[in-house]
């Protein structure tokens, strides 16, 4: 194999759990690198709540400018109830929604997998999410959670007024689109695009870009148009039905959250962020889990990292384009898994608990 030099991952842990399950992601790039001449760098740092402890900030310049030199980075988990009185613009998530917005990751992509050793860990019935394999391409820089204005005001008889404005522009929809749209074509050929044109007129230009592309260079693959309300009552009652669900800011995080259960555990589901091939064909990139920072179990050994391992898979995969190695790393976790080893989230009868630093351990012996 052809060493590879310099490719750095800056490794962000954050808070709660998330030292714990980047911990475990250390431990593979270090693995790899002894074992399959893949000379990775790593850098880590801090961010979030962490970095608020010890610089006032979520994330300094420093860390920041660290972010747009490395090819990826992984996040842990920021936030918690410790910073529930800070600024708002000085929250833990700030240094996630800054990452997002100042590197341009415009395309959050969720994948809502349900594994075959665990169909009986969801609420539904087997017959309902066995087999699932949906991927959720959630806009991830415009929308309600960007648009101006925004902010909180007074107004007349001493009330308040809470203002936020959600906007997009064609560019932004269509670029968001063509991703769902080539991720489709690598799938099952089906993209399922979510709004609320009924009464939103925001919504209204999504659905006319999103098919006006289609029309031009994707007349290939099959186009579905849902509302976003729709599509969250579908994913309960027909969640096989979808292949690519692309949606805004907004739905996209309630459909992702809502379709990650389906699957039986958050601690399972990884996550990409994905900016624009720059001139040399290279993204800027983020992968983190979904799950959050579950201050509650931190620093016990009962976090499950397999979202955080499998969020590495799919940086090998986007941004390095070393498959083989994505491949053999997500095998690895499907060899734990049928081996009964379980980490207390998705404990069930008859199999063995295991802390996260070995759940780690045994992914790295399946790789071996």
């Amino acid at each position: 194999m052809i060493k590879v030099k310099k490719r750095k991952f800056l490794l962000l842990p954050g808070d709660g759990i998330g030292p714990e399950v980047v911990g475990e992601v250390k431990k593979i790039i270090q693995w790899f690198n002894k074992n399959k001449s893949l000379d990775f760098e790593i850098d880590e740092d801090l961010a979030g709540g962490a970095s608020y402890d010890k610089y006032g900030t979520p994330i300094t310049d420093e860390v920041f400018y660290k972010a747009l030199e490395c090819e990826a980075i992984i996040l842990g988990a920021v936030g918690g109830p410790k910073w529930d009185d800070v600024e708002f613009s000085k929250k833990p998530e700030r240094a996630l929604l800054k990452l997002r917005k100042e590197l341009k990751l415009f395309a959050n992509l969720r994948p809502a997998i349900c594994f075959k050793q665990l169909v009986d860990a969801s609420t539904l019935k087997p017959e309902i999410v066995s087999g699932l394999d949906i991927m959720i391409v959630r806009e991830l820089t415009g929308g309600i959670y960007f648009g101006e204005p925004r902010g909180i005001k007074p107004i007349d008889n001493g009330e308040r007024k809470g203002i936020n404005t959600h906007t997009y522009t064609t560019s932004e929809i269509q670029r968001v689109a063509r991703v769902a749209f080539d991720l489709a074509k690598k799938r099952k050929n089906k993209v399922t695009s979510c709004e609320k044109s009924n009464v939103m007129e925001a919504g209204l230009l999504w659905k006319e870009e999103v098919q006006e592309l289609h029309d031009k260079e994707f007349k290939d693959v099959e186009l579905n148009h849902m509302l976003a309300d729709n599509c969250a009552m579908q994913l309960l009652r027909n969640p096989k039905q979808f292949d690519v669900i692309v949606t805004d800011n907004l739905f996209g995080d309630m459909l992702s959250d809502q379709a990650s259960m389906l699957t039986g555990s958050l601690g399972l589901l990884p996550s990409a962020s994905l900016g624009a091939k720059n001139k040399d064909g290279k993204i800027r990139a983020m992968y983190e889990p979904i799950h959050g920072s579950a201050p509650d179990i931190a620093g016990q050994g009962l976090a499950n990292p397999i979202a955080t391992i499998l969020s590495f898979a799919m940086a090998l995969r986007y941004s390095l384009d070393l498959d083989k190695e994505a491949d053999a790393l997500e095998k690895a976790v499907q060899g734990v898994l049928d081996e009964g080893l379980r980490t207390k989230d998705i404990l069930s009868k008859g199999m063995k608990q295991v802390s996260t630093s070995e759940m780690g351990s045994a992914i790295i012996s399946k790789l071996q």
